[in-house]
């Protein structure tokens, strides 16, 4: 594991709510917004994003357990960026974040925490 996966490390990903990140609960919402799976899915993309280019070669992380809140909608067309910040490495191996996402007029879509492991994935 490299050094640079110290606590306070911070990443972001923008992105337009739009296509598979669409739902509308089988039509009965006049419009589409943000899936909460969706959100949920940023926010993990952010936080593997943040520490990928640290790892030593051969090793991946995996998520396992994400707390958030859907605390607001977002509509389809908006723009949206997803925060991570590494809140903790426990054993080398741990990884704790804070997530969130936020949109483009600054409300607060998502909050939460995630957190990842560092793995190595066998060969075949």
């Amino acid at each position: 594991m490299s050094s640079a996966l110290e606590r306070g490390i911070e990443g972001t990903q923008d992105f337009v709510v739009e296509g598979r990140l669409l739902t509308n609960i089988s039509g009965n919402l006049p419009t589409s917004v943000l899936s909460t799976p969706a959100m949920i899915g940023m926010m993990e993309n952010a936080a593997w994003r943040l520490v990928a280019p640290e790892l030593s070669d051969g090793q991946v992380t995996v998520g396992f357990e994400v707390c958030v809140k859907h605390v607001a909608g977002a509509p389809e067309g908006s723009r949206c960026t997803a925060r991570a910040r590494l809140e903790e490495v426990v054993d080398e191996r741990k990884l704790r974040f804070s997530v969130e996402v936020v949109a483009e007029d600054g409300r607060t879509i998502g909050v939460g925490t995630h957190e990842r492991r560092i793995v190595r994935p066998p060969r075949d």
